[in-house]
C-alpha cells in the first residue's frame, strides 16, 4: 500500500505544470520609462505574484525599486543602451546591446520565460526577430491584439507586424490565433473569420479569395467560420479574426479612434445639465464596467506569436496600469506554453497540401535544414556574429 501511494503521488507530482520562467520587462522603453514601467511591474509583482526580471539601466532601475520599496525584491539585468521611441527597424542592427535585445538573450538562454515592452513596435518586432528568430514552419510572424467584444474578447491578427502577405501566411495566422485564443479564452476549437468586404466566399481580392479557399479546404485542424465584414469587429461572431498587418493595423486604429470619439460625445452628454448629470449618476456602475472593458490597459497589449519566445508589446504611452496587464498577460501564455502550443498547430497545417508552403521556411525565406548534406568542396557555413550572444551582467554598484 505504501508504495502504491507512493507511486501516485510521483504520478500526481509529475501532471504539476511546472512553474514558468520570470518574465524580462524591458524598463526604459515607452513614452513614460523607466518610472511608470516599473512601477507598473511592481504592482504586478506585490498584487499579482508574477515573476519578473528587470531589464535596463541598473542604476536608474535601483532608485525606482527603492522609491516603491522593492530594492532587492527584483531581480535586475543591466543593458547599456535602449531603443529610442522614435527609431525604427534598423536600430535593432545599430544598437546589440539594448535593453530588447539583452531580454530577448535571457529567453534564448532559458532565464526568462517572455518579454514585455512599451518601445518602439518596428524596434521590438526588428530586435525580436533578429534575436529570437522564427519558429520552424512559421512564413511570417503576426501581432496579434485582443478586442473588447462580448460575451468574450475576439483577436484580431495581424495587427501590423507584416504588411504584405500570401494566401498561405494567412492560414498560418489562423494557426496562431487558434493557438493563443485556446489559451487566452479557453474554447479547445476557437472559429477563426477572414477579414473580407463580404461574407460570400467569393467576395474580396485574389489574396483573399485563395486564402478563404485554403481556410475551407479542412485538414489544417482550423474551426473556419467563413468571412467576416468590418462591422464584426466587436460583434463577437468568432472567436480569431486573420487579416494582413496593413488592413489588420488600419481596422485596429480605426476602431480605437471611433471609440474614443464615442466616449467623448458620451461625456459631454452626461455631463450637459442637471438632469444628464443625475442620470449619469444612477448609471455610474454600468457606466464604469463599460469603460473597464473598452480600456484598452486592461488587455495588456500586442503580441508577437511565432517566435521561438513570447514577446508582448505594450502601447508606446502605457502608464503602470498597462504594464501590470502586461506583465499578467505574458505570464499567463508562459504557463500556458504558447510557444509550444503554436509549434503544434503549424505543423497540424503541413499536411501534403500545405507542407510545400511551410516545410523548411522561417520567416518566409526557404533556407536548407540544419540536417541537409553539403558537398564535400563547399565552403563552411558562416559564423555567428559576436552581437547574438551578447552577455547580459549584473551593473556594478
Amino acid at each position: 500500500m505504501t508504495g502504491t501511494g507512493e507511486r501516485t503521488r510521483a504520478a500526481a507530482y509529475r501532471r504539476v505544470p511546472p512553474r514558468p520562467l520570470p518574465v524580462a520587462v524591458d524598463t526604459m522603453g515607452g513614452d513614460h520609462a523607466p518610472g511608470e514601467i516599473i512601477a507598473g511591474a511592481v504592482d504586478a509583482v506585490r498584487e499579482h505574484g508574477v515573476r519578473l526580471v528587470l531589464v535596463g539601466r541598473a542604476p536608474r532601475i535601483r532608485r525606482e525599486l527603492e522609491r516603491h520599496g522593492h530594492l532587492g525584491k527584483i531581480p535586475i539585468v543591466h543593458a547599456d543602451e535602449a531603443l529610442d521611441m522614435g527609431e525604427g527597424a534598423l536600430a535593432s542592427w545599430r544598437k546589440p546591446r539594448s535593453s530588447i535585445a539583452i531580454a530577448c538573450h535571457l529567453i534564448k538562454q532559458g532565464r526568462a520565460s517572455a518579454l514585455v515592452s512599451a518601445g518602439s513596435t518596428a524596434g521590438v518586432v526588428a530586435t525580436s526577430r533578429l534575436r529570437l528568430k522564427g519558429l520552424q514552419g512559421v512564413m511570417r510572424p503576426a501581432i496579434a491584439v485582443t478586442l473588447p467584444t462580448r460575451p468574450r474578447p475576439t483577436i484580431l491578427l495581424d495587427a501590423g507586424a507584416t504588411a504584405d502577405v500570401k494566401a498561405e501566411t494567412l492560414v498560418q495566422f489562423a494557426a496562431l490565433g487558434t493557438a493563443y485564443a485556446q489559451i487566452l479564452l479557453g474554447p479547445d476549437r476557437p472559429t477563426v473569420g477572414l477579414l473580407n468586404i463580404g461574407a460570400e466566399p467569393g467576395k474580396g481580392d485574389k489574396l483573399a479569395k485563395r486564402a478563404h479557399e485554403l481556410l475551407a479546404g479542412g485538414s489544417h485542424g482550423i474551426e473556419f467560420a467563413g468571412n467576416v465584414e468590418g462591422h464584426d469587429l466587436l460583434s463577437g461572431r468568432v472567436d480569431v479574426i486573420v487579416t494582413d498587418g496593413f488592413t489588420g493595423n488600419v481596422a485596429l486604429k480605426t476602431m480605437e479612434g471611433t471609440v474614443a470619439a464615442a466616449f467623448s460625445e458620451i461625456r459631454e452628454a452626461m455631463t450637459a445639465g442637471p438632469a444628464a448629470r443625475m442620470g449619469a449618476f444612477l448609471q455610474r456602475r454600468r457606466l464604469q464596467e463599460l469603460r473597464d472593458r473598452l480600456d484598452p490597459d486592461s488587455y495588456g497589449g500586442g503580441v508577437l506569436l511565432g517566435l521561438n519566445g513570447t514577446v508582448v508589446i505594450a502601447h508606446g504611452a502605457s502608464r503602470a496600469r498597462a504594464i501590470t496587464s502586461a506583465c499578467e498577460l505574458a505570464h499567463r501564455l508562459a504557463a500556458g506554453r504558447i510557444v509550444e502550443r503554436i509549434r503544434e498547430q503549424v505543423a497540424a497545417t503541413r499536411t501534403s497540401r500545405f507542407g510545400r508552403w511551410t516545410h523548411g521556411e522561417r520567416d518566409g525565406a526557404d533556407r536548407p535544414s540544419e540536417n541537409t548534406a553539403r558537398p564535400a568542396d563547399a565552403p563552411p557555413p558562416p559564423r555567428q556574429p559576436a552581437g547574438d550572444t551578447v552577455p547580459d551582467r549584473q551593473d556594478p554598484t
